[in-house]
């Protein structure tokens, strides 16, 4: 039975929370500030948090900071900003997924578990399970590494490198980043994308857009004024060779 740290202040929602994770056979333990969390999580780690953002004694964006210094454990950020600026803040501080208030129920189960999934928090049957709070060491990845240009990414040692420096990306934009250079050249959907790297096809594009638009600054490059990562209006987008 996966556990799960709901992190909320306001009693009436976290109880609702509580409730719908319990439902779905979660395991689930709460509390209403920041400080509590951190305890939480050092004293007895759980499979995975889902931290509200507006807690009365930490910014939530600081106490994912802090969480993410002393855990791995997957964290799934409840908002109410959708600004795309803060959430690339969120997704580059650590957190895992996010999810804009307000929310129902089954997007909030549909989301955790594809964080656990991609995570390997929950393993298939007849697997063994990983300590909580830890990750597992990735299993080989059939794709190859790839050179495009002066961009060098290699999924077997998960390092991705641009003229000779190395990029710090968070999981999720690495994944993204290696999925595109093992097809390039190729014009891949936002669907698709989700389907395979994020492993929901039922995730709305969003996600893909921030995350591209995250990888992109990385890159050193804008929508604008693309380099690598070139979008076919209304067909998808594909990782080329600058030119």
């Amino acid at each position: 039975m996966p556990s799960v740290l709901v992190v909320e202040d306001d009693p009436s929602i976290r109880q609702s929370l509580i409730e719908v994770l319990a439902e779905h056979g979660y395991a689930v333990r709460s509390v209403g500030d920041g400080f509590g969390a951190l305890r939480e999580v050092t004293q007895t780690p759980v499979d995975a948090v889902v931290l509200d953002l507006g807690l009365p004694d930490l910014d939530g964006g600081d106490a994912l900071r802090m969480i993410r210094g002393i855990s791995s454990v997957p964290v799934l950020v409840a908002t109410a900003r959708d600004d795309e600026t803060e959430i690339i803040k969120l997704l580059n501080a650590g957190a895992d997924d996010y999810l804009v208030k307000p929310f129902s129920g089954g997007q909030l189960i549909a989301r955790l578990s594809a964080v656990l999934r991609r995570t390997s928090h929950v393993p298939p049957t007849g697997t063994t399970h990983s300590a909580p709070g830890t990750r597992p060491a990735p299993a080989a990845d059939p794709m190859g590494a790839t050179t495009v240009g002066e961009l060098a990414v290699d999924p077997g040692a998960r390092t991705a490198y641009l003229a000779g420096r190395e990029l710090h990306l968070t999981r999720r934009e690495f994944d993204l980043l290696a999925f595109l250079a093992h097809h390039t050249g190729q014009v891949v959907s936002k669907r698709r994308l989700l389907t395979e790297v994020w492993r929901e096809p039922y995730v709305d594009d969003q996600t893909v857009d921030v995350h591209l638009s995250s990888l992109r600054r990385k890159l050193g490059e804008r929508a604008a004024a693309p380099r690598y990562l070139l979008t076919v209006r209304g067909v998808g987008i594909k990782l080329v060779a600058p030119r």
